[in-house]
């Protein structure tokens, strides 16, 4: 698809410094904004741009998934230290992690915890990286690539949007944090997989 020539120099440039056996210290963050920036502002908005982004929100909404599961799951502390500093500090890289920490005390003005660290990069429409916004884009760039047709990946996708845009995340917690991550895992994997068989003959 048509693209601006100075799309494919930023992509081959950055795939050359990850390849590097020790590369120089850069921003992989910056240059990753730089290229989906560039490709998203000069691309055909055709099909090609919409498997991009599809692509894009299926891998940013499984990594906030892992991230937010790593610090809950992996690296719960022991009941006295809840709360406590090193418990702070988790939850604060946590948020560094996701470029949701500025956005984090604009919303709650208050001291992290971790039921609104969850409700912020799980069920928060307004943050780029939560896996409701995520779906909030997926779900509409589906809707402009398929147009009247329904095909089954447009369906699973749309099942767990209902289910973020409808849960609290008290019951989120009382079902189980690390149970509703893993599940939310495992369908956003399936809705990559369907995508390919519905558009791509993979089987």
């Amino acid at each position: 698809t048509a693209v601006a020539r100075c799309h494919p120099e930023d992509f081959n440039a950055l795939r050359g410094r990850l390849r590097l056996q020790s590369p120089a210290p850069f921003s992989l963050r910056g240059k990753v904004a730089l290229v989906t920036g560039v490709a998203e502002g000069t691309m055909l908005q055709d099909e090609a741009m919409c498997f991009m982004k599809i692509g894009l929100d299926i891998e940013r909404a499984d990594c906030t998934a892992r991230l937010l599961d790593s610090k809950y799951h992996v690296l719960l502390p022991a009941s006295e230290e809840v709360g406590g500093s090193l418990d702070y500090y988790q939850w604060g890289t946590l948020l560094r992690s996701l470029s949701a920490f500025r956005a984090y005390h604009k919303i709650y003005r208050d001291r992290i915890s971790a039921s609104r660290v969850a409700e912020l990069v799980i069920l928060n429409a307004q943050m780029p990286r939560s896996l409701r916004c995520c779906y909030d884009r997926l779900t509409e760039t589906l809707e402009d690539l398929c147009g009247t047709s329904a095909p089954e990946c447009q369906r699973i996708a749309g099942k767990i949007h209902s289910g973020l845009r409808y849960r609290q995340i008290g019951e989120v917690f009382d079902s189980g944090l690390h149970e509703f991550l893993t599940e939310f895992i495992d369908g956003n994997a399936q809705v990559g997989q369907q995508l390919a068989r519905d558009f791509m003959m993979v089987r």
